[in-house]
């Protein structure tokens, strides 16, 4: 097992609080569907000790054991959706103040070179402004 750069120890305090919560909120579900630690371990693939790891918020317990166990109570959610692009909050938030930066004027062949450079790099330039421009358009009307 490749060692961590950091101990769980040193984590900031709110991340070791979120663990804990998330280990006290899998108790809960697991216990209301009146199964066993053991019971779920074998669902995991893992030790029913990990699995009391895992109830304990240890932070050690690899990832993808916590997010089976989220899969486990509920598969129709994803827990990439709470990191999905759009809701990245602070970063479109950067980028809305950067498209709404007032534009220096520049000479024609210094505007040439970044249009050439936005269209064969995605999500710059045009394309972040349309991007933009669609995630901040009311539901069910097109962006201008």
């Amino acid at each position: 097992m490749p060692t961590q750069n950091i101990s769980p120890v040193d984590h900031p305090q709110a991340v070791r609080q979120e663990i804990e919560r998330l280990a006290q909120h899998i108790v809960v579900a697991r216990k209301r569907r009146g199964e066993t630690q053991a019971q779920w371990a074998r669902k995991l693939g893992v030790s029913q000790p990990t699995m009391a790891r895992i109830e304990r918020g240890d932070p050690s317990v690899a990832m993808a054991s916590y997010v089976m166990c989220l899969w486990l109570i509920n598969p129709a959610l994803g827990l990439a959706d709470l990191v999905a692009p759009e809701n990245d909050h602070a970063a479109l938030e950067r980028e809305v103040a950067r498209v709404r930066q007032p534009r220096k004027p520049r000479g024609a062949a210094a505007a040439e070179a970044p249009r050439a450079s936005a269209a064969r790099e995605p999500g710059t330039g045009r394309a972040v402004a349309a991007g933009l421009s669609s995630l901040m358009a009311a539901p069910g009307k097109k962006p201008t």
